[in-house]
């Protein structure tokens, strides 16, 4: 029988499995008529709860055992990787994934853009406040300017009427000494007519 022969499925799995990692025989599995699996606890370390695996075939009692295939196959509890995903799948998650992010982010950008505009229309009016301000101080600061120019004028208008008037003391002051002078001239002239008397 097949199942008697677990000398040859051992020698089968030697030829794969690590040495020292086949365990016990703990299960025989019918796969159909002729054949069998023989399943041996597995060893080695990161595979809990896998089996190695052996599926046996004879024609008839006359023949020879053959051996079909030999692996390492996953038992009760194994841990098991997460199913395979075919990648055009993942490429179609992926894909939706990026368009909704995109929708998001435009939908964002919207409303920043509309929260940026309505604080904008807020600050406006306060702009155009300062800015008339800036506009009265100037002129203020014009009319100083123009006030300061007339009291500049003033004064250069005094100091020009005062240097007429120290110019017509000087005359004035020029004829009375050239009539002091024609006077000291004539009393000489008679002192001279007396003395020729």
């Amino acid at each position: 029988m097949l199942a008697d022969s677990e000398d040859r499925a051992r020698e089968a799995l030697a030829d794969v499995a690590p040495l020292g990692t086949i365990g016990p025989l703990v299960a025989t599995l019918a796969q159909g008529e002729h054949v069998v699996s023989l399943q041996f606890a597995n060893l080695m370390r990161g595979y809990p709860g896998w089996l190695w695996t052996a599926t046996l075939s004879r024609i008839d009692e006359t023949e020879d055992v053959n051996v079909l295939e030999v692996e390492l196959l996953p038992g009760e509890g194994a841990v098991l990787a997460p199913d395979w995903v075919p990648w055009t799948d993942r490429l179609a998650d992926y894909r939706a994934a990026q368009d909704a992010a995109g929708e998001e982010s435009d939908d964002s950008d919207e409303d920043d853009s509309d929260e940026d505009d309505d604080e904008a229309d807020e600050d406006a009016p306060d702009s155009e406040d300062e800015f008339d301000d800036q506009v009265v101080l100037d002129d203020d600061d014009d009319s100083d300017d123009d006030d300061d120019d007339d009291s500049d004028d003033d004064d250069s208008d005094d100091d020009d009427d005062s240097d007429d008037d120290d110019e017509s003391d000087d005359d004035d002051s020029d004829d009375d000494d050239d009539d002091d002078h024609d006077d000291d001239d004539d009393d000489s002239d008679d002192d001279r007519d007396d003395d020729d008397r």
